[in-house]
């Protein structure tokens, strides 16, 4: 007697005769005869009596065709064979759908999901054929009914899904002195520590891409310039030393001279040693610069994952005021105002600038010299960002001025925009820690589903339990997929498990990274806080103080929902603002099939990113950024705050400045300026102002270089259709307002 059914995914569910009887009946009405009720109770429960305690959904399908053939009713027989046979072609036709449209490069949702992956490439065709198959067995294997049921119905989307099998962590931040200082092993090779700055520069480099290899998000480094430091002035010493074979003489007291700073001078009127010094700091400056070019050039040409796609990478820097570190970050900027290449615009590293007053914003500052430059860069090239660590929530008590590791106590950023900073299992610090997964609610969907209810109390009393109810589920999903993460080895990360992630050195090859990974973070995230303003109480909080109200009591709600899951799972859960790319039309696609197009609300093609004021809203920057800034201090699992501003920017870093200045007042932790370039995509010439044609080359194929949801990419054409409409209705904020700098 049959008891339980293994179905095609796998699942094992409770045997039902209705649904034999039920497709016996649909195969009859095919027919001329038509249903025999009879004859269908019959075969039914000689199946049911007559099969083993356990068999497959295939082995019950094959005893149906086998009693109708030997039932008097062929005719239905050959009905039923036929159904299953397009049953079957059915499964197998939409994933050979979808690769032919992957083999024919065809531009869709599916190829241009992530816009800084190339999916026309053999590799990256490659990524996608692996991506979209592995997901169905995620679906299928790895995940419950209840989570499976949230995703298809548009509730919950969870990231990196392709990668789940794989075990992967997210992002991490990496203690590039420990690759430096002591060598590593990944892989097939090693190499030895660092010994001068190109070598430092080169190993940078490698460290992200080893790890990008083993990880399925993005890498950085959070002190770029404390950690290069070192090795500008074992490069001085090189220089030193080369002095000594050239003259014959003993400098070696001069290897460790206290030195103001590293600038290029003349050597004109220079005598003695004071000649020697100058030549060897002009020599250090030269290789630095050559270096900075190296690691710019590196992170842009250096494929991972494949050969598809380079290295989502980002460099924290600003408060290291040594000689060295000064020269390292006078050197970084300067090479990426150059440009690469031709002199285009770097897409990578994404750089963020550490503003620290005391440091490097104030006038009175070691390192405003560098700042003022760093706005200027900005001004022309996106990058750098800047990382506010005077926000009182990306502040350490143990930060101290004079301490030459300060940086173990300031806050990193992913470019894009995650933060690791506050620990329950270890100290609180970026270094050598990152996010472990993370999963995005639609509260867009909560929101619509409550508009029916008249009252408003009631409709929000009512989203609040939708809402609720989904972070559970979602606190529970990330749980899992821990407890799945868990058990992998040590030796499937060779770099990240053995020189990068907080805790790593207690490992042995064969031991599980269970006893480290709870040092990263579980990410609950959010997209369309506007779009879900406007379904409950009619606007958005850019354009009501009520509804930004609302706004806040949601995602504080979430907050404070996310730290008692803290304490529930032991695990560090954060509040993410998401970086929606395809997931910004993904949700509002299907509930725009599911509930029509509701005006403000499934009326465009995306929903807009986390707690962002709508990118077709005209406000003023000021306006957008106190609306903006107060929900920083919620998201700790990041953030980030946008102004576009109108023109060529090259000239007038004061604009940018003032942007800081803004955050800084506001308490906004992490933030950059849009502003317009635009490149010729066939000789690489780029301008701020408006053309139709390249006046080098006279080609017309042009396009805008823009953010996407925090990165840089080289051509709109990787974009996908959300994210272009999102692009077009992008408005300019008016900056027109006095400095907030006290």
């Amino acid at each position: 007697m049959i008891q339980t059914v293994v179905k095609r995914d796998g699942r094992i569910v409770g045997f039902n005769e209705e649904k034999i009887i039920a497709a016996i009946r649909k195969a009859m009405l095919r027919t001329e005869e038509g249903e025999d009720t009879q004859l269908i109770l019959q075969i039914a429960d000689r199946i049911a009596m007559r099969g083993k305690s356990q068999m497959t959904v295939e082995d019950i399908q094959d005893l149906v065709e086998l009693e109708l053939m030997k039932s008097a009713r062929k005719d239905v027989a050959k009905i039923y064979i036929q159904y299953r046979n397009q049953r079957s072609i059915a499964r197998k036709a939409k994933t050979r759908d979808m690769f032919l449209e992957i083999i024919n490069i065809k531009s869709n949702d599916v190829t241009r999901e992530n816009a800084n992956m190339n999916a026309d490439t053999p590799a990256g065709m490659m990524m996608k054929f692996a991506s979209e198959t592995t997901k169905p067995f995620v679906d299928d294997y790895l995940l419950s009914d209840e989570v499976r049921d949230a995703v298809k119905k548009n509730y919950l989307h969870i990231h990196d899904k392709d990668y789940y099998p794989t075990k992967s962590l997210t992002c991490v931040q990496h203690p590039l002195d420990h690759v430096l200082e002591s060598g590593y092993m990944a892989g097939h090779g090693e190499s030895r520590p660092a010994k001068r700055i190109e070598t430092a520069s080169v190993m940078a480099c490698i460290s992200m891409e080893t790890a990008q290899n083993e990880m399925h998000g993005g890498q950085a480094i959070p002190a770029f310039d404390f950690y290069l430091a070192p090795y500008v002035r074992m490069t001085f010493i090189e220089e030193v030393k080369t002095l000594e074979e050239l003259n014959g003489a003993d400098y070696s007291h001069l290897y460790e001279i206290p030195l103001d700073d590293y600038l290029t001078k003349e050597l004109t009127g220079l005598e003695g040693e004071a000649r020697m010094i100058q030549h060897a700091i002009n020599k250090t400056v030269g290789r630095v610069h050559q270096a900075m070019e190296a690691f710019i050039h590196n992170m842009n040409t250096i494929h991972s994952r494949g050969g598809n796609q380079v290295v989502f990478s980002s460099i924290n820097y600003g408060t290291d005021t040594s000689a060295e570190g000064r020269c390292v970050i006078r050197e970084i900027l300067h090479s990426t105002y150059e440009g690469v290449g031709s002199g285009v615009t770097a897409i990578f590293p994404i750089q963020i600038w550490k503003k620290k007053r005391g440091v490097s914003y104030l006038p009175t500052d070691p390192n405003y010299d560098l700042y003022r430059m760093a706005c200027r860069v900005s001004a022309k090239r996106f990058f750098p960002n800047f990382l506010n660590l005077d926000a009182t929530y990306n502040q350490d008590p143990d930060w101290r001025a004079d301490d030459p590791k300060r940086y173990l106590h300031e806050v990193a950023t992913m470019g894009c925009r995650t933060r690791v900073f506050e620990n329950r299992f270890g100290p609180k610090t970026s270094i050598g820690r990152g996010n472990i997964s993370f999963s995005t609610i639609n509260i867009v969907k909560l929101a619509i589903e409550c508009m029916g209810i008249a009252g408003k109390e009631q409709r929000i009393a009512a989203f609040f339990a939708k809402l609720d109810a989904m972070l559970e589920l979602t606190a529970r999903q990330l749980h899992d997929r821990f407890e799945f993460q868990r058990t992998a080895y040590a030796k499937q990360f060779p770099l990240l498990m053995h020189s990068l992630w907080i805790g790593c050195e207690k490992l042995d090859p064969n031991d599980t990274i269970e006893s480290v990974i709870n040092q990263g973070t579980l990410g609950i995230g959010f997209i369309g806080l506007a779009e879900c303003l406007v379904a409950l109480i009619g606007k958005h909080h850019g354009e009501s103080s009520e509804a930004q109200e609302l706004g806040f009591k949601i995602v504080s709600y979430m907050r404070q929902r996310i730290n008692d899951f803290s304490e529930q799972y032991q695990h560090n859960y954060s509040v993410l603002a998401t970086p929606a790319e395809g997931l910004s039309g993904r949700f509002t696609r299907g509930d725009q099939k599911e509930f029509g197009k509701i005006p403000g609300v499934t009326d465009r093609e995306y929903y807009t990113n986390s707690n962002h004021v709508p990118v077709y809203y005209k406000c003023s920057a000021r306006h957008k950024a106190e609306i903006e800034a107060p929900y920083h201090e919620m998201t700790r699992g990041g953030h980030i705050f946008y102004v576009e501003i109108d023109g060529d920017a090259t000239h007038n870093p004061e604009a940018v400045m003032n942007i800081v200045d803004m955050m800084d007042a506001l308490n906004i932790g992490y933030g950059s300026v849009n502003h317009t370039r635009i490149r010729c995509m066939d000789c690489g010439y780029e301008t701020a102002n408006s053309i139709s044609e390249c006046p080098h080359c006279h080609s017309m194929n042009l396009d805008r270089l823009q953010r996407i949801t925090g990165y840089l990419v080289g051509t709109t054409e990787r974009w996908n259709k959300a994210k272009l409409a999102e692009l077009n209705d992008r408005v300019l904020h008016d900056t027109d307002y006095l400095p907030f700098q006290e």
